[in-house]
């Protein structure tokens, strides 16, 4: 292995839950669950990836159980015997491969389409009714709608406990649920959920704390966030390091046991004066695990990926390890503690055995992804 690779491959305990190395498999909606029920080839595609090396899978953005929760047939979902039957498959394939996997609970918000399945009826609920500034597409949630939203969270916790799974990640980024309330964008809110950096942020502590009272002081709970949406790519929840503490802590406070940091491109400054990223300032400001992404070992963005289309922005530092794009920076960063484990999406969608590959030193034999895998995301 060569030797600026040997970070990654450390070992690393996460509130309790020791992992074998800091390799992350990122969250990746695929769609793959017809009825929102995931099947043996669902349970087969997280396996591969534990046998390939993956340190921690984090499982598909997974519904939780709320009327407008989320809209697409073949979304998984955390509710209803047959769902939860076929995550315990899931979760046995991972432990049988020697592997260790946490459920990633998701609510659409305002980005729920109600023109589709499940809820054909069901409007969407958002702190404010907007889907992004300019769009409105409902009303603003009641206590009530506020209530059952952080209630479904805890059933879908409490639910993952129970399956087996090692954890959970909240789905806390992307212009989703909680991030609108977050975002200033979408939330105008003149209670306790809005206004104020600290009331925006009300709404996520208290999923966080509800929880956390389900599941017990020792179930490791993830929070994704980022500052870019679906919505708009250039968006942002604080624009320096003194509002991004005022963001973390009341988070961290909460219950919150490692930060995952979602960026487009890992390598990209946060804050002028820096080159911190996401993951390093949170880091820096609360002592907490991170976790990094973004563009790990690509060439091109999840944009440009999708799309087909060139990479506008500056592709990753470097072609140190060839197919490897970037790794060189990747490690620089890590090697000073700017970030504590690292999540890697698309390489390992192409290529499960990436971690094997990578710590072998075997970088030519990695399986580029390309526009046209792109299938195998959605």
């Amino acid at each position: 292995m060569p030797l600026s690779m040997t970070k990654l491959f450390e070992p690393f305990t996460l509130q309790g839950l020791a992992l074998p190395n800091r390799i992350v498999m990122a969250p990746m909606t695929r769609n793959f669950s017809p009825g929102g029920v995931p099947g043996p080839d669902v349970a087969a595609y997280y396996r591969r990836r534990a046998e390939g090396g993956v340190g921690l899978i984090v499982t598909e953005g997974t519904i939780i159980d709320h009327r407008a929760a989320g809209h697409k047939p073949d979304t998984p979902r955390i509710y209803g015997e047959a769902a939860i039957a076929g995550w315990s498959r899931v979760v046995e394939q991972v432990r049988s491969a020697g592997g260790h996997i946490m459920m990633q609970l998701w609510h659409l918000g305002a980005n729920h389409n109600p023109s589709f399945f499940p809820n054909p009826v069901s409007p969407p609920v958002s702190p404010s009714g907007f889907r992004k500034p300019g769009e409105k597409v409902g009303e603003p949630m009641t206590q009530t709608d506020i209530d059952a939203v952080i209630e479904a969270f805890a059933q879908g916790a409490a639910t993952a406990q129970r399956v087996g799974f090692d954890g959970i990640e909240l789905h806390g980024a992307h212009g989703y649920i909680i991030d609108q309330f977050f975002w200033n964008g979408t939330n105008y809110r003149t209670d306790n959920y809005g206004g104020s950096l600290p009331a925006r942020i009300r709404f996520a502590a208290e999923i966080i704390q509800e929880c956390r009272r389900r599941t017990g002081p020792h179930f490791p709970i993830v929070l994704r966030f980022s500052q870019w949406k679906v919505q708009d790519f250039t968006a942002k929840n604080v624009t320096t390091p003194e509002e991004l503490a005022q963001f973390l802590d009341p988070l961290a406070k909460a219950g919150v046991d490692a930060f995952h940091c979602s960026q487009r491109r890992f390598w990209e400054p946060e804050f002028p004066g820096s080159d911190l990223n996401l993951a390093g300032w949170t880091k820096k400001l609360t002592g907490k695990p991170t976790i990094t992404v973004g563009t790990v070992s690509l060439q091109v963005d999840f944009l440009s990926a999708v799309s087909g289309m060139p990479e506008k922005a500056p592709g990753p530092p470097g072609e140190e390890y060839g197919r490897a794009a970037g790794m060189g920076r990747l490690m620089e960063m890590f090697e000073r503690g700017d970030f504590d484990l690292v999540a890697v999406g698309r390489a390992l969608l192409a290529d499960p055995a990436w971690p094997i590959k990578v710590g072998g030193g075997r970088f030519d034999e990695l399986i580029a992804f390309t526009p046209e895998s792109r299938a195998t995301l959605f």
